[in-house]
């Protein structure tokens, strides 16, 4: 049985953020569509895919419609918090984008995370429509959060656990 489908077109509102310490947080994807609000959980990686992938996009975009004004990134911090009480509907499997030039709105699809062996068709879909402004300060916006996690090893690139970092490229030895 395929599963829902929620269109929230166009948003009022769409963001991302983090809850907990660096290293155990979740993330957020949450937009409004005035009184309706819909919560999921993505991974940072997602996250930061997202925020790269729709730069390409957006490039791609003016490319075709030069005549289009430059989409802003700009954002009140405040504003990008999620607003509690969090109860994600799912966790996103996959993301993907969109564009209608028609109403110049992306399209941003957030697929629920099936498990393995079950058709992808199962699981819930929902379409946050946004202005490329929206998306490009929600991404903005995402890359600032993700970076707030923990600090890299400049040595291996992976991040540094705050009780002790077990470093590949020292053999191992605590760091």
């Amino acid at each position: 049985m395929p599963g829902a489908e929620i269109d929230l077109r166009p948003v009022t509102h769409i963001t991302t953020d983090a809850i907990g310490q660096p290293g155990k947080r979740v993330f957020y994807l949450q937009g409004w569509q005035d009184e309706r609000t819909i919560t999921l959980i993505v991974e940072k990686i997602q996250i930061q895919s997202l925020a790269v992938g729709f730069e390409q996009f957006i490039a791609e975009i003016q490319e075709r419609f030069p005549d289009l004004p430059e989409a802003s990134d700009d954002y009140i911090e405040e504003k990008m918090r999620i607003i509690p009480p969090l109860d994600p509907l799912f966790r996103v499997g996959e993301m993907g984008l969109g564009y209608e030039a028609d109403s110049d709105q992306v399209v941003l699809v957030a697929r629920e995370q099936v498990a393995e062996g079950e058709n992808q068709e199962e699981g819930d879909t929902v379409r946050f429509w946004c202005t490329r402004s929206q998306l490009r300060a929600l991404c903005r916006w995402g890359m600032e959060v993700a970076s707030r996690g923990r600090p890299i090893c400049p040595q291996c690139g992976e991040p540094m656990d705050p009780a002790g970092h077990f470093c590949p490229k020292k053999n191992g030895h605590k760091h």
